[in-house]
């Protein structure tokens, strides 16, 4: 292995854990982007253990049942031919909920049963569907491999094929593959069966890799980038819209910016971004958006100027959160529109703002006039559950409010009520 040297010395130290009796954490999650040797790691412990090695990959089926024959099994019972085994679950951010029915379950009670070490691998270590499996794991991360550790690295692996290649070439391999040593491997091969020598310019014109990252690494590359440049990199990287990278920027600006200082530099750079959003909208100006991608990206990275200290979570942006909560209410209103609209011969827009709060009022003060006035515009149904829940909260929910109990002076005023002496 080249590189990772802080995590292969985290994995050294839990292994040896194992020698003096079970560790508390009997399961290691390997995680980090494609090709930093998450597999090969654990490939290499087991070599040089002289284990066995029990692996499941992703393109395996693995629901419970499945996971508790097979990795069950084999977390418990014995080899009759090595010294030990190490298990390793690959890719455990791919299990699919639905078709592994039970494999989180499942994996969860084989750790904790297990007599061997365990291996987890993900590229995305956040994904909500193995949360659980994060508090039962030592989380430990592989990075892409740096100038310092991948120049070598190359130069010998070219000594030993007896290639040559100049240090330009070697760093530009570097970054065109951003440190993914199985790619540059892949590139090396490539370029070696044309000759014997490698140049830059070899090295330019070998295609790129259309790349993408998870929106973790993307917020790291904004929050952590020192030069414009690598802070605008975020979008080409990233493979969500802008105008939902805008959001998870805004979120957790002020949680990876402690300074306040800092975070009013940062925070103004996301609004003037939002007026430039604003105006591309309204005026369909489309080469605004530039200077919106810019601020949101390079103009957060370059306030920033004092570092976090300790590790702080990206967290899911509130307003996204609340607007799938509301979807449901949002739809109903948009059809009851689309009714009002088509009935009184107007846009929809202007029937959801001028005409939905007059039959709300009906709908609280005349329940005849109302009942009829809805049948006619052919909304009864939509407009009774709109106003009967969607106005509370989510369609979905549809929940009684539980009744409060009356108090003291409630109580004596409902008694005043009933005898008719209340003013």
């Amino acid at each position: 292995m080249a590189g990772n040297k802080q995590a292969i010395e985290q994995i050294v130290k839990w292994l040896a854990s194992w020698k003096t009796g079970t560790p508390q954490k009997r399961a290691i999650l390997l995680y980090g982007p494609p090709g930093v040797g998450k597999t090969v790691i654990s490939e290499a412990l087991a070599r040089e253990h002289g284990w066995d090695l029990v692996e499941i990959n992703a393109s395996d089926k693995r629901s419970g049942e499945i996971l508790s024959k097979v990795a069950g099994l084999a977390s418990t019972q014995g080899s009759l031919f090595t010294k030990g085994r190490l298990i390793l679950l690959d890719e455990v951010d791919g299990i699919n909920l639905r078709e592994d029915h039970g494999a989180v379950e499942a994996l969860n009670r084989m750790i904790k049963e297990t007599h061997y070490p365990v291996v987890l691998t993900a590229n995305d270590p956040w994904d909500q569907k193995i949360r659980s499996l994060r508090e039962t794991c030592q989380l430990i991360e592989l990075k892409r491999i740096g100038l310092r550790d991948g120049l070598p690295f190359i130069k010998k692996i070219l000594d030993k094929e007896n290639v040559r290649a100049d240090e330009d070439a070697m760093r530009l391999l570097l970054e065109k593959n951003n440190g993914d040593l199985r790619s540059i491997l892949n590139d090396l091969q490539i370029l070696s069966s044309r000759g014997e020598n490698i140049t830059s310019k070899d090295v330019y014109w070998l295609s790129g890799r259309d790349r993408t990252e998870n929106i973790f690494n993307v917020l790291r590359i904004v929050f952590n980038a020192k030069t414009v440049a690598y802070a605008k990199r975020a979008l080409g990287v990233s493979d969500i819209e802008p105008d939902m990278l805008f959001q998870w920027i805004i979120e957790n600006t002020p949680y990876q910016i402690v300074n306040p200082k800092e975070l009013s530099t940062a925070m103004d750079a996301l609004a003037i971004a939002d007026l430039f959003y604003a105006r591309t909208r309204r005026t369909q100006d489309w080469h605004l958006v530039s200077y919106a991608y810019d601020l949101m990206t390079a103009g957060v990275a370059i306030s920033k100027k004092t570092p976090v200290t300790g590790w702080v979570p990206m967290k899911f942006p509130q307003r996204i959160m609340a607007m799938s909560r509301s979807r449901g209410v949002r739809e109903l209103r948009k059809n009851i529109g689309l009714k009002i609209g088509s009935k009184c011969h107007v846009s929809s827009r202007r029937a959801v703002q001028q005409y939905l709060p007059v039959l709300g009022l009906m709908f609280e003060k005349s329940p005849e006039e109302f009942a009829r006035s809805a049948e006619w515009l052919g909304a009864k149904a939509e407009l009774e559950e709109y106003f009967s829940f969607g106005q509370m909260g989510t369609i979905e929910s549809k929940k009684t409010p539980t009744p409060r109990k009356p108090t003291t002076k409630s109580r004596g005023k409902i008694r005043a009520k009933a005898s008719g002496s209340l003013e």
